[in-house]
This record gives C-alpha cells, sequence and structure tokens, in this order.
C-alpha cells in the first residue's frame, strides 16, 4: 500500500503542490495524511493516525525531507523505526537517495539512506554550533562597543526617591504617592518593586 505525508507549519500555508507530486505518484487522497502544524517533533494528529495503518512493506512518500520533520535527531529515530521495526519503505521524493527500495551495486536503499541521514544531521548539527558562535560573538563585539544587555537601570528624580523613603517608612500610601508624582498607583507600584530588589537607583 502506498501512502502519503504532506506536513506545512500553519494553517494558512498551502499544501498543492505537496499534494500534486502525491497524486502523481499513483497515490489516492484517502492515504495522504496532512498536519498542519509544526515539524519539531512527531506528536502530530495525522502523522499518529498513519503510523497505525502503516504495516510491513508499505511505501511511505514524503516530498522533502523537512515535510517529515524539522528535528534530524529525532527524524533519524523515527526512520530507524519505521524502517527496522515496522519494516516500511520510505521515499523522500525531493532527495533520490532516500528511497530504501533501491539497490546500487548490491547496497540497499536502506543502508544508503541511512548514511545520508547521517550526514545531513552533522551537517545540521554543525550549523547549529556556528549559529551559536556568530551569537556570541556578535554579543562580545556589542559589548566592546557599549551595547548593554538586559533590564537597564532606571533614574528617578529627588522627588520619586523622597516618596521611596516614605512608603518604606508607612508614611505614605501608593496611591498618594502616585498622586504626588502625577502617575498611575500601579506603575508606581512597580516601581517600588523594583527598588526592592535593587533594580532602581534614585538621584
Amino acid at each position: 500500500m502506498k501512502y502519503g505525508y504532506v506536513r506545512v507549519s500553519t494553517k494558512d500555508q498551502h499544501i498543492d503542490r505537496q499534494m500534486t507530486v502525491m497524486r502523481e505518484q499513483g497515490i489516492e487522497d484517502a492515504q495522504i495524511f496532512i498536519d498542519k502544524v509544526s515539524g519539531r517533533n512527531f506528536r502530530r494528529k495525522k502523522y499518529q493516525t498513519m503510523l497505525k495503518k502503516l504495516k510491513e512493506n508499505d511505501e511511505l512518500f514524503v516530498k522533502s525531507i523537512d515535510r517529515l520533520g524539522r528535528n534530524y535527531d529525532e527524524i533519524i529515530e523515527q526512520w530507524n523505526f519505521l524502517t527496522r521495526i515496522k519494516n516500511v519503505n520510505i521515499i523522500v521524493l525531493d532527495c533520490p537517495l532516500l528511497d530504501t527500495r533501491k539497490q546500487v551495486n548490491g547496497v540497499t536503499g536502506k543502508f544508503i539512506a541511512d548514511l545520508v541521514l547521517q550526514i545531513l544531521s552533522y551537517v545540521a548539527q554543525v550549523e547549529r554550533e556556528n549559529t551559536h558562535q556568530r551569537q556570541m560573538e556578535g554579543i562580545r563585539e556589542a559589548k566592546i562597543r557599549g551595547v548593554r544587555f538586559g533590564r537597564p537601570t532606571v533614574i528617578f528624580s529627588e522627588e520619586y526617591g523622597d516618596i521611596l523613603k516614605k512608603w518604606r517608612k508607612g508614611e505614605i500610601s501608593i496611591r498618594k504617592g502616585a498622586d504626588v508624582l502625577g502617575m498611575a498607583p500601579n506603575t508606581l507600584a512597580k516601581w517600588l518593586k523594583s527598588a526592592g530588589r535593587g533594580e532602581i537607583k534614585t538621584g
């Protein structure tokens, strides 16, 4: 039996191209499972429904590997489950090397696909590490230029400082203090709370 799996990240995205290539493979619409959710994991409603239907020697088609998922570690885990436990063939249409049905010079498609997936996983990991390294270098350069990160220190007037002292001594309410400063009581309450954490300087 042939099955197709189609995924887009949001309900607003179109599935037309994926549906077209599935039909070109002779897959009936009733055998195409569609998820409109993120690909960060495999806890997807239609995907899980499809898993229950897949039987040994069935063929699962996806247009591209990123339609199957985004996390290569999870893709490899799921790939192994499908090809080794359920003994299903997987065909990634945009990547002919990811076709477990084929044999090349006596080498099975499952073996070739495993190698390709490991390489893709390594490349993805290197890119994640490079991205993190670039971010750290960018932050370091920004600090050298004087850019400050984190919550900024707020400096208030002496009038606020007087209100703060009176409030701490219980000599004035937040509402009265807010009236004196011309601000909303809720705002003053937040400022006073911040002052208690040492995040506000007066001067």
